[in-house]
């Protein structure tokens, strides 16, 4: 399979772990990471959010986990082939039983989201069958620091759901951004930060296409240091 090349780092695939899409680069452009000195990545895929949060943030280091063992094996290789090396670890281990004493300043996850069906295609990546919200949420809010951020891009119709369970484990919705695939169309995808501090709400609203096929001038901008862009 063809690797993703975008501006400073370039992406290995395979057919066997999640490709580079949309979500992933949304929530690696768009998570608040700018105050962050220690960040874990659940799900790390290619470990391609992980690579544009090391871009934006020259500072933090990062530590990605991934249950999928090929997946873990094809993010160390980006790791280790990008200029952010030095700050990038990973482990081939399951959330659930992670354990470590250090607290972490943003969890970042673009978590699967499907029920359990009987379709085998990325059934790790894109099904709750090893990790389901409950989980995920539950696990993230014992490895917050004290102003630490959960960062997730999920389904728009999981959300309210999401929103509760975060509530449940004490975390409070502070950023919430409605992704539109194309203008003047439904939401499609919700990135959703939450924190244990109780802070005013920042929504926003965010088109990926002005047409079909044309990126908006919102998407252009924002990934404009990460893809590089045919003319």
């Amino acid at each position: 399979m063809k690797p993703f090349t975008f501006k400073y780092f370039e992406i290995q695939q395979s057919k066997d772990v999640f490709r580079v899409g949309t979500d992933g680069v949304l929530l690696g452009a768009l998570a608040n990471v700018a105050h962050a000195w220690e960040v874990l990545e659940i799900g790390t895929g290619t470990g391609l959010i992980s690579l544009m949060l090391a871009q934006r943030n020259t500072q933090a280091f990062f530590l990605g986990l991934d249950i999928n063992k090929e997946a873990a094996l094809l993010t160390q290789t980006n790791f280790e082939h990008s200029p952010f090396h030095l700050r990038l670890k990973n482990s081939h281990q399951d959330f659930k039983t992670f354990e470590t004493e250090k607290k972490f300043d943003l969890i970042v996850s673009n978590p699967p989201y499907f029920e359990e069906s009987g379709s085998g295609k990325d059934k790790i990546a894109r099904q709750t069958v090893e990790l389901n919200f409950q989980q995920l949420i539950a696990a993230s809010a014992k490895l917050l620091s004290g102003k630490g951020i959960l960062s997730v891009i999920i389904p728009a119709e999981a959300g309210d759901g999401f929103i509760q369970i975060a509530l449940d484990n004490n975390l409070f919705l502070t950023r919430k951004i409605n992704i539109k695939g194309i203008e003047n169309s439904k939401t499609k995808r919700l990135v959703l930060e939450f924190s244990s501090a109780e802070l005013p709400v920042e929504v926003s609203d965010f088109v990926i296409e002005k047409s079909p096929r044309q990126y908006s001038d919102l998407y252009l901008e924002l990934t404009k240091e990460f893809h590089v862009f045919k003319k």
